[in-house]
């Protein structure tokens, strides 16, 4: 199995910016599909970001569409989630999550996940 470990979270003005990381380990990184999901208080957990292995296939929700990439380094066994224009509602727990698959399709579903982090809290003020 691997673990994931977020980190980058913190609070920022509305219209800022943010870098989550997620750092993997225990298996080979690059056999991984990795997903972005945040979940606000009083809301479902919803996908905002997910890419598969190669990092060729990449998916944005609507919401953060234009505002939010994911990337990948499997030489640093790392997945990046940039935030830029942030808002208010951008504001949740951000979790990492993985599952194996060497395919060309990234995943958007939670149940479709193997692996998760504890999440980082992300706070937007206004």
């Amino acid at each position: 199995q691997v673990q994931v470990v977020e980190s980058g979270g913190g609070l920022v003005q509305a219209g800022g910016s943010l870098r989550l990381s997620c750092a993997a380990s225990g298996r080979t990184f690059s056999n991984y599909a990795m997903g972005w999901f945040r979940q606000a208080p009083g809301k479902d957990r919803e996908c905002v970001a997910a890419i598969n292995w190669s990092g060729h296939s990449t998916y944005n929700a609507d919401s953060v569409k234009g505002r939010f990439t994911i990337s990948r380094a499997n030489a640093k066994n790392t997945v990046y989630l940039q935030m830029n224009s942030l808002k208010p509602e951008d504001t949740a727990v951000y979790y990492c999550a993985a599952v194996p698959n060497l395919s060309e399709r990234y995943y958007t579903l939670e149940h479709e996940y193997y692996y998760w982090g504890q999440g980082t809290q992300v706070t937007v003020s206004s």
